[in-house]
């Protein structure tokens, strides 16, 4: 059930490269010439996700963003491939979920937003996220539908789970990270003080246009950004 997960070879590998100091847009450019087979790898892994994830699989992706929030990715990760391995994902209420979860941040809340997704996309005693996500032509709708739904989701969490499954290339996944280098590269001209919707959407256009402006795709920018702040590519 749970193939794509438990291959610690394509799914959990911590694409280690070389950190620099990068100012000017020129650097940046040359930085991301060097990274691009790193993005490309990863890229491939996530498209995969989408093409040949099962249901559980793809809700698994769900509960690793559920997680996230003020978490270590790894740690995230290797807390949704513990409940993989011991087959709690789908049988377990929260308080197990929760006892499962080290280092989780806020456990017994998201453990509980697990419960709550899951019987959201549970129909008949089978999971339907795949088939429910399926239904929307626009990526935009499809997050909107998250966000609405899913307790726990937000813009930032429901763009980082559809961009892990392969579809969201074109969202933006604003962390502090990403918002200190969008200002550094002149994208913006300060860090907001709060991302509303208004905020974070306003942001993403700005975002999807300054990519366009030094041609480098809104999905490269993203893990590009990344990778110069943490020295990597995860998830």
């Amino acid at each position: 059930m749970y193939n794509l997960i438990m291959n610690k070879t394509i799914q959990i590998s911590f694409l280690k490269t070389p950190t620099a100091q990068i100012e000017t847009l020129a650097q940046l450019k040359k930085y991301w010439q060097d990274v691009k087979p790193l993005i490309n790898q990863r890229q491939e892994h996530f498209f995969n996700v989408w093409r040949k994830a099962s249901n559980a699989e793809i809700f698994a992706e769900l509960v690793f963003c559920l997680f996230t929030p003020q978490s270590r990715a790894t740690t995230c990760w290797n807390a949704v491939c513990n409940l993989a391995s011991k087959n709690l994902i789908f049988t377990a209420e929260a308080q197990a979920i929760a006892a499962n979860i080290a280092g989780v941040r806020f456990a017994n809340n998201k453990s509980r937003f697990v419960v709550l997704a899951r019987d959201f996309f549970a129909k008949n005693g089978k999971m339907t996220i795949k088939n429910r996500l399926k239904a929307f032509e626009d990526i935009y709708q499809t997050r909107k539908f998250l966000i609405e739904n899913i307790k726990g989701i937000g813009y930032k969490e429901a763009g980082h789970f559809l961009r892990n499954i392969g579809i969201g290339q074109n969202l933006a996944i604003l962390d502090r990270h990403i918002l200190k280098n969008l200002v550094k590269y002149g994208a913006l001209t300060e860090i907001p003080k709060s991302l509303t919707p208004a905020v974070y959407e306003n942001i993403e256009r700005r975002m999807l246009k300054f990519s366009r402006q030094i041609d480098i795709p809104m999905g490269d920018l993203d893990m590009l950004l990344w990778c110069k702040e943490s020295g990597g590519i995860f998830k």
